[in-house]
């Protein structure tokens, strides 16, 4: 059954168009992870920047983990770890740090980019909470 989007759009260029324009201009940070790759970021949107303080080209290759440090809740972790492993989606919060080392509150939702049935990548939508 075909999505609303996919109704709408129906080609593939119009589609890889839409979602760059609403990734750029997304308030959220945006961070994909290659799912064959042990997690390393493929991709992030200018809202991560502004948000960890790194340059989204710089962060390319590197895992997630960059953001974390003593303050970051290792049963949040674990609980994303598991998610991880089963494929299924992940809601949490934690302090994270920025480029600079300042902490932070990070809210982040992860869902699993699927192809078929395989899982090819994880997407992390991610924003700042409440000053520490």
């Amino acid at each position: 059954m075909a999505s609303a989007i996919e109704n709408s759009l129906g080609n593939t260029k119009t589609s890889l168009t839409l979602l760059k324009v609403l990734s750029e201009n997304s308030f959220d940070s945006i961070l994909i992870t290659d799912a064959t790759t042990k997690g390393k970021i493929i991709y992030a949107n200018k809202a991560f920047k502004k948000l960890t303080g790194h340059e989204p080209s710089d962060v390319i290759g590197k895992t997630p983990r960059i953001l974390q440090g003593t303050g970051t809740d290792k049963k949040v972790i674990n609980r994303l770890s598991l998610a991880l492993e089963s494929g299924g989606k992940f809601e949490g919060k934690t302090i994270n740090y920025k480029k600079d080392g300042t902490p932070f509150i990070m809210y982040w939702r992860v869902r699993p980019i699927k192809v078929g049935k395989n899982i090819e990548a994880w997407l992390a939508i991610q924003r700042e909470g409440s000053s520490i």
